[in-house]
């Protein structure tokens, strides 16, 4: 397997993974047209996806949906109460492209073995996905307020994660945004921090791990020196080697990470 971070942030969300057999886009959070741009600069298009998978509704994961589905005869894959989000968001998708994919579903697709499990997120049916393929298994999870048992156990055992790293808590507490939003990023439904991704991490990296890709990270409370320091430095703490062993990534919102091969 092959993978590129191709954004991630509050401004729009899209992760590219690639086999043999085909490649699959989660999310479609930027626009149609900078989606496409931002392929092209990993040296693919939208003409090369096969799959799309849809983690839930809100806007930076499905900003360019609509107009991509309308372009490309793309299948698109999402659980069945996110579909009804979608639409209520006058999202129209074909039926002979829309499939659905519940939580706690494993489906064979373009030789992946797909997993979806659900996140603790103020969307409708929010849910994340693990593929694997062979001996490799590529885990994203963002948009989550807290990474429980459950999704820890689905998880584990990969080689590469796309891990939240939203905010850091003083600069939110100290931020210019309203006290409401403060307390709706800080909940069970919200994000997750600097601090304690990197204990949800801890509890899942394993002798396989070998890069943490940290996304979505806020615009406004956090930084990704500060995101890979507090992380790193928590990590180092419960001797998880950083410099010599497990690579931590930063991502953008614009500019997408080097294809990986995992």
């Amino acid at each position: 397997m092959k993978m590129s971070v191709l954004a991630s942030g509050s401004t729009g969300n899209s992760t590219f993974i690639e086999t043999e057999e085909g490649s699959v886009l989660v999310d479609v959070g930027l626009s149609c047209k900078k989606t496409d741009e931002t392929l092209n600069q990993i040296g693919k298009s939208l003409h090369d996806i096969n799959a799309i998978f849809i983690t839930h509704e809100h806007v930076d994961h499905i900003k360019g949906l609509k107009v991509i589905a309308k372009k490309y005869d793309i299948p698109i894959y999402a659980n069945e109460k996110t579909w009804d989000a979608i639409e209520r968001k006058d999202i129209i998708i074909n039926s002979d492209q829309k499939f659905h994919f519940n939580a706690l579903e494993e489906k064979e697709i373009l030789g992946l073995n797909v997993q979806s499990f659900n996140v603790s997120h103020d969307a409708i049916d929010p849910q994340f996905y693990t593929f694997s393929k062979g001996n490799k298994k590529i885990s994203l999870i963002t948009d989550t307020g807290y990474v429980s048992d459950t999704m820890k156990g689905i998880i584990k055992e990969s080689d590469v994660f796309l891990f939240e790293s939203n905010h850091d808590v003083d600069m939110l507490r100290m931020g210019r945004y309203p006290w409401n939003t403060k307390q709706r990023i800080l909940s069970d439904v919200g994000h997750v921090s600097n601090e304690d991704a990197a204990h949800a991490m801890k509890d899942v990296i394993t002798s396989n791990t070998k890069r943490i890709y940290l996304g979505h990270l806020s615009l406004d409370n956090n930084i990704k020196e500060l995101a890979r320091m507090s992380v790193e430095q928590i990590l180092n703490q419960h001797d998880i080697d950083t410099h010599n062993g497990i690579m931590i990534c930063d991502t953008d919102k614009a500019v997408p990470t080097e294809i990986y091969q995992v």
